[in-house]
């Protein structure tokens, strides 16, 4: 049998850890039929049948488990030693970003970046999961959480707080209804794993619901489901600003709540003298000062101010 062709064998690896050819096509720019052709073609070399194919994703069959234990820790090996050479194309610019601070923050802005540094070749990957910067060819992420990523490079962005936001078609539903008591609006639970609510609760006062109008596994259904008026969320001010400044959300009174989580920029050490992150960075850092600014009780070095 002649040679495996090297990236027949990382893209069998992606598709295999993901389990699912949508997310690993949308990963090595290719299309998910031409992704599922090559992994039939590594079938058809192999004379093995690796997947099993089913309408959720797919599932790796005893020998595409043994293919996975036998190569991946060499594909990871081989993306390691080629990352550092990845970054010499200096003005080429990849970064990772949850879909929430990407669309509501992070683009509105970059037409300022690209009138200052065209020569930068952005490219942007939007998606929940946190990227593995030893196996995929991204130099830097925006991520939200406490700052807590060993061996990489934290910077820290700005804070956030929550509060309960609602649709203003909501707000007239309810009348003289009292924005600061929400013991009498409908709310919108979060996911199981969330204690949002419950700290806002403990913090301002009152009785968290037994029940609430609908339950959410995702925050972004979450939001979709507050702006349709369904009932009241606790939004992130940060990620829901566009929307509040647009009158499609209204904060019901003026009980904020600053958490323990913030925005940063995260990169690896090979990133460290990549041209292009550090025009990004320099540019990141002066955007989420002057953003922080026209939030009273912001501080990009600080939590929520009191």
């Amino acid at each position: 049998m002649a040679k495996l062709p090297l990236g027949l064998l990382q893209q069998f690896v992606l598709v295999a850890r993901l389990g699912n050819l949508s997310r690993a096509a949308a990963q090595a720019n290719l299309t998910v039929s031409a992704l599922s052709h090559q992994m039939k073609q590594l079938e058809e070399r192999l004379d093995r049948r690796l997947f099993e194919r089913g309408p959720r994703g797919v599932t790796l069959t005893v020998e595409g488990c043994s293919l996975l234990e036998a190569v991946g820790g060499h594909v990871d090996g081989i993306e390691q030693a080629l990352a550092a050479y990845r970054t010499r194309h200096h003005d080429a610019l990849t970064l990772s970003a949850s879909p929430g601070i990407m669309s509501s923050w992070l683009v509105p802005r970059l037409p300022r970046l690209v009138a200052v540094h065209p020569e930068l070749e952005l490219t942007l990957q939007s998606g929940s999961s946190l990227v593995n910067f030893a196996r995929e060819p991204v130099d830097a992420g925006l991520r939200y959480g406490r700052g807590e990523w060993p061996g990489l490079h934290s910077e820290r962005l700005f804070g956030e707080w929550i509060a309960p936001v609602a649709a203003p078609e909501l707000i007239a539903q309810m009348g003289d209804a009292d924005p600061c008591d929400l013991s009498c609006w409908p709310l919108l639970g979060e996911p199981a794993s969330s204690t949002r609510w419950r700290d806002w609760f403990d913090h301002h006062g009152g009785t968290q619901p037994q029940r609430y109008v609908a339950q959410f596994d995702s925050l972004d259904a979450l939001r979709h489901a507050a702006l349709e008026g369904l009932g009241v969320a606790l939004g992130r001010m940060v990620t829901s600003k566009s929307l509040i400044d647009a009158g499609r959300l209204h904060v019901l009174g003026d009980n904020y709540l600053p958490v323990a989580e913030a925005y940063w920029l995260v990169y690896p050490p090979r990133s460290l003298e990549h041209r292009g992150l550090q025009v990004f960075r320099e540019w990141l850092l002066a955007e989420a000062d002057d953003f922080c600014r026209q939030l009273p009780g912001m501080s990009r070095c600080g939590a929520v101010e009191d």
